[in-house]
């Protein structure tokens, strides 16, 4: 297999994929393209990026290609098996599969306003209300999920699997901004942090020479 993805960084969706790939355990080719560099364009427009129009990450395994993070996930569970990803449990995987949606589809305040950079904590400052408003929803299906279904593992679901994975970019953005979150959120945001998964990747990100400098200001 094949992930192309985006700077370690900014790109959110490629460390979702890339989790994915490394949850699965199955070896892979790991290709890092530099975001919005001369030479990008022309990049976007090669058979490689084709079926994605150019976005990341996409995964290519021998003629199969895939290009959302979401999907990557599913695609990658169905070769090694759901449970890798996702609760045995049907109520809690039924929980975890809509919450992955949710975030695959929501919280636009929050990605939009502020864009992930690992390699930056900025000062505190009082979020828009529609960032205010997407933080509560989060710290409302974070804590159904601790309580429901989190058991004595440090995780969402107590297992590292899918949801912490689409929900890991948003755990980096809560630490680069100092966003408000309630307080039992705080264990949760250092397990992801602390997972050997994401130290790679964080690592990856401080040893990238690239500055994309629309992503290096704060919020206004």
């Amino acid at each position: 297999m094949k992930l192309i993805i985006g700077n370690k960084a900014y790109s959110s969706w490629s460390l979702r994929g890339w989790l994915a790939c490394k949850q699965s355990a199955l070896p892979f080719e790991e290709v890092v393209v530099p975001l919005y560099d001369a030479e990008w364009d022309r990049r976007r427009e090669g058979a490689e990026f084709a079926p994605s129009s150019g976005k990341v990450p996409i995964l290519w395994d021998g003629e199969a290609v895939v290009w959302d993070s979401l999907a990557i996930v599913d695609y990658l569970a169905d070769k090694v098996g759901r449970e890798r990803f996702w609760p045995a449990d049907e109520a809690a995987r039924a929980m975890a599969r809509s919450m992955a949606a949710e975030m695959h589809s929501s919280f636009t305040a929050l990605r939009r306003k502020h864009a992930m950079n690992i390699r930056q904590v900025f000062p505190a400052r009082r979020p828009d209300d529609d960032v205010l408003a997407d933080l509560a929803r989060i710290m409302e299906l974070w804590a159904q999920a601790r309580a429901r279904f989190g058991g004595d593992g440090d995780f969402l679901f107590g297992q590292f699997g899918a949801a912490d994975i689409m929900y890991a970019p948003v755990v980096t953005r809560i630490i680069t901004y100092q966003l408000p979150i309630a307080r039992f959120a705080t264990g949760y945001i250092d397990a992801v942090v602390r997972h050997p998964f994401m130290q790679d990747w964080i690592a990856g990100a401080q040893e990238e020479d690239w500055v994309i400098q629309q992503y290096e200001q704060q919020p206004a």
